[in-house]
């Protein structure tokens, strides 16, 4: 964590979606993403599902299944579509069913569904072609809603952390921006977006923008394990890589060997008018 560094993510010029080695990378190590990464609120799960007709849901850039088990604990139906077989394995394996593909170009082939969500993948979708193809799935009524868990740490563990990443990587945006404390303003950009392209979409009610707030306690060796887990990562070579999970591991002892994180998960929802139904497959 995070997906995206605190301020403007480097695609090198490009829209994130169409970074697509970053965001295709994530199945270098499934099973750590699986276990590190953290779940969404079951105050998003529950709102979600009281909005919508039915219990079939669409999971975008599903990965191992973290937000398709949480909607399946709840009595959902949901099939997962990922670009990436690594993760879609590991999803498959936690007994779930998961089509190798990405949003763009992937086929509903006449189904349809009463939700459409994505946690932590939207952005590497494109916003107004993937809106375009929730239209096209998506029963009347049906909610297309897209959420990311965007963490703020404590001032002093923040501080710690940037000064790391300066000594490591200084040219690093979490050098520059500050790792661990981008706060929810640093998505605000990404939901603009990803409402953008629901109203370009033309099928759905006005986007309506939700937050909620939570917080998650972390050891030294719980952060380390999930800081691997950044699109980023990857980027790094193997001696920064060393360095920045010895120097991250140094601030959290040097604060008490833990600390709490300040998550808030902010999502992005719109309705399915029943205008043009059923939409063209």
């Amino acid at each position: 964590m995070p997906t995206l560094p605190p301020a403007q993510a480097p695609f090198g010029g490009r829209e994130s979606h169409q970074a697509r080695e970053i965001a295709e990378s994530f199945g270098a190590d499934p099973d750590r993403y699986d276990r590190a990464r953290p779940r969404y609120p079951g105050a998003l799960i529950d709102r979600i599902v009281a909005r919508i007709p039915g219990s079939d849901v669409l999971d975008v850039g599903c990965g191992t299944g973290i937000v398709a088990r949480q909607f399946g604990a709840v009595g959902c139906r949901v099939l997962g579509v990922d670009p990436d077989a690594r993760m879609a394995d590991l999803a498959r394996r936690h007994g779930l069913e998961v089509e190798v593909a990405t949003l763009e170009t992937w086929e509903g082939t006449g189904r349809a569904f009463d939700a459409v969500v994505a946690g932590q993948a939207w952005h590497w979708v494109d916003p107004v072609a993937g809106a375009a193809k929730a239209v096209r799935v998506l029963r009347p009524g049906g909610l297309l809603a897209v959420f990311w868990n965007v963490f703020q740490s404590p001032p002093d563990v923040a501080g710690a952390f940037a000064a790391v990443y300066r000594r490591v990587l200084p040219d690093s945006p979490f050098a520059r921006g500050g790792a661990g404390t981008s706060g929810p303003d640093a998505y605000r950009e990404v939901c603009a977006r990803a409402a953008g392209g629901m109203r370009e979409a033309g099928a759905f009610a006005r986007p309506e923008q939700w937050r909620f707030d939570w917080d998650r306690s972390y050891t030294r060796d719980d952060w380390l394990d999930q800081v691997p887990t950044s699109g980023f990562w990857a980027q790094i070579p193997a001696a920064g890589q060393h360095k920045l999970l010895a120097g991250i591991g140094a601030a959290v002892d040097a604060a008490g060997g833990s600390f709490t994180m300040h998550y808030t998960t902010v999502a992005v929802a719109a309705a399915r008018t029943a205008a043009a139904w059923p939409a063209p497959g």
